[in-house]
């Protein structure tokens, strides 16, 4: 790997400073990255040094853990989030895509932010990272995957109160929701035909209309289309067959038509090492499948597991995408 990953602070008042000491502490050469925010706010007694870009991070990954200095307006207190930071936290994602855009780092990992505290703080006018990076690539139609060594699960549709999936899930949402997870997983994870499923809206899949229409009216058909335009993808299936170990042999990843059916059998599997991908960006972003906790900020308990695996698949990632 010749270009490190590009790590954002996030919400400097949560656990993202402590845990990115950490997996610097755990990765050290094996897997070098640079640590964009206000070194003020990282945990007393933390060995890092200041660099003017991502290229001096390999050179000295082992001997202390780089930091891209961006000076924020105030301090970061642990489990006490400040909205007068709100600006330099969103400065600091933007700054991280674009050394990527410019090829400067192989990838960018987002450390967690709080939307509230965005909003209040800058009228942050995007619902999370997600569509903030989206907005930065241009506009980018993209998904979220959430991934682990035992399951990759891809909701199609995301934030929305359950009332109002059955209207959002649309054949054309689904259709680009496959389109762009089977990209993806070519592009970015080396699948040259990845498998699909699909995950039925209802219980049963339906069961022939006995609990809902959808699959008889409109994703039965989907499917067949999308076989024969050569995708290997199958379903729909009754979800509640889906993750279990026989099935998830498959597969390579499970598109859901809502945001509990995909999140909970991987949060059940890897509540602490999952991490959060966005598909479909000209860039590789990952995150750690975890929110900014602020009840025990600075208390030393963080694990770093679920962010030392993001930076580990963003360096995957990163290098399979550019074939290096």
């Amino acid at each position: 790997m010749t270009r490190p990953v590009v790590l954002s602070c996030g919400d400097p008042s949560g656990i993202g400073p402590e845990i990115a000491a950490k997996a610097w502490e755990h990765l050290g050469t094996s897997l070098p990255f640079v640590w964009i925010g206000d070194p003020a706010h990282l945990p007393k007694g933390t060995t890092y040094r200041e660099v003017a870009s991502p290229a001096e991070a390999m050179q000295i990954a082992g001997r202390a853990m780089p930091v891209l200095p961006h000076p924020f307006p105030e301090a970061a207190i642990p489990g006490q989030p400040t909205p007068a930071n709100a600006h330099a936290v969103i400065d600091v994602i933007a700054r991280g895509v674009d050394l990527v855009m410019r090829g400067e780092a192989s990838a960018i990992c987002t450390a967690p932010i709080n939307k509230k505290v965005l909003k209040d703080g800058a009228n942050f006018a995007f619902p999370g990272h997600t569509e903030y990076l989206a907005h930065l690539a241009g506009g980018a139609r993209v998904v979220m995957m959430l991934a682990c060594d035992q399951l990759r699960v891809v909701p199609a549709t995301i934030h929305i109160a359950l009332s109002e999936v059955p209207a959002a899930f649309t054949p054309a949402l689904l259709r680009e929701t496959v389109e762009i997870t089977a990209e993806g997983l070519r592009r970015d994870f080396g699948l040259e035909n990845p498998r699909l499923v699909i995950a039925g809206l209802n219980p049963h899949a339906g069961e022939g209309g006995a609990m809902g229409h959808e699959e008889t009216r409109w994703i039965n058909n989907l499917v067949k289309d999308l076989q024969t335009e050569g995708y290997a993808v199958s379903g729909p299936h009754p979800a509640d067959t889906m993750f279990h170990a026989a099935a998830r042999s498959r597969y390579d990843a499970a598109i859901c038509a809502y945001h509990d059916q995909a999140l909970i059998p991987i949060k059940t599997l890897a509540f602490d090492d999952g991490v959060n991908v966005t598909l479909g960006l000209p860039f590789v972003r990952t995150s750690p499948d975890h929110g900014t906790a602020f009840d025990i900020a600075g208390t030393g308990r963080a694990s770093p597991a679920s962010l030392i695996a993001a930076l580990t698949m963003a360096a995957r990632m990163g290098a399979a995408r550019t074939g290096g």
